[in-house]
């Protein structure tokens, strides 16, 4: 087996903090896309291939484990490896850990597609570049299998008349701008996470009455997150999200996230999350009380799911 090579390297910035004073999780996403880009790179698949060829690696699925908050200030690098090849895609393996400590902060398993970058057309991987990806073959670390999320073949994609029948809740809506796109126009990975995180305050308003900002003391935090990508939307579309309840534990719960285009009603992507409730003192997970706990079960809506 291989050991993992270091594809990115930064520092985590004020601005990229939430509510809840930690590194929010889009940007982990977004440095995990980095990686990726770097990742390529060593795979003979870098800019001048795109350029050529006009392909590139994209991800069609990222499993993501949150295991150590980020504050600004920490400094931070991703290393990689591969998983598995096939002849068209690979699953990538990369680790984001604190440049200092060593501590591992997040792990993310991503399939990955070679696409044509105009029509996002899937193409076969070239064969050096197989032979690369093979040089670099790792086992997964026990810290990036799944824990609190099933990994099963996606669904099929859902409808937005499918989610409204469902009763999901409205959650996020809004245009797809173009400083959130690529060269090409379509939406960047980190963005998809961000509309999530985004829609939350919302979802637990509407199922919990939880208003965040009348509460300084309590907030929450993602432990693990998946997401398929159905669609690449572009430049101008305008997404809406649905979510809704997909279990409810005595501290954490699986939220269920569906995010479609609005013109059309077509799935863009699917996601599923473990969260906590977060004290924001103790910086540890709440409980869920029992009465609470009892009205959420009452919300799974059956059927949600990636």
């Amino acid at each position: 087996m291989a050991e993992m090579i270091d594809v990115a390297r930064s520092s985590v910035q004020t601005w990229q903090s939430d509510q809840m004073g930690h590194m929010n999780v889009q940007f982990y996403l977004e440095q995990a896309t980095h990686g990726l880009a770097a990742l390529a790179v060593h795979l003979g698949l870098g800019p001048r291939f795109i350029a050529a060829e006009n392909v590139k690696l994209l991800a069609r699925e990222h499993h993501v484990r949150f295991l150590r908050e980020q504050r600004p200030g920490a400094p931070i690098t991703v290393r990689a490896g591969v998983l598995t090849v096939q002849d068209y895609g690979l699953r990538a393996y990369f680790e984001m850990y604190n440049t200092v400590s060593e501590e591992v902060a997040a792990t993310f398993a991503v399939d990955v597609e070679l696409l044509d970058v105009d029509s996002r057309e899937t193409k076969p991987i070239p064969a050096r570049a197989k032979a690369a990806a093979k040089a670099l073959i790792i086992e997964l670390p026990a810290h990036g299998a799944p824990r609190g999320l099933e990994i099963y073949p996606p669904r099929e994609a859902p409808t937005l008349s499918e989610a409204e029948a469902m009763k999901l809740v409205f959650t996020w809506q809004g245009e797809v701008l173009a400083d959130q796109c690529d060269e090409q126009g379509f939406l960047l990975p980190r963005h998809f996470m961000g509309y999530v995180s985004d829609a939350i305050p919302n979802l637990l308003g509407k199922t919990r009455g939880d208003d965040r900002s009348q509460n300084s003391k309590v907030g929450g935090a993602a432990l693990e997150y998946r997401f398929h990508y159905h669609a690449y939307p572009k430049a101008g579309d305008v997404l809406t999200l649905r979510s809704g309840l997909k279990m409810v534990g005595p501290k954490t719960y699986i939220w269920g996230h569906w995010l479609f285009d609005l013109e059309t009603g077509k799935s863009v992507a699917t996601a599923e999350a473990v969260a906590i409730a977060l004290d924001l003192e103790t910086r540890k997970a709440i409980p869920i009380p029992e009465e609470m706990r009892l009205r959420l079960e009452a919300m799974v809506a059956p059927g949600l799911g990636v």
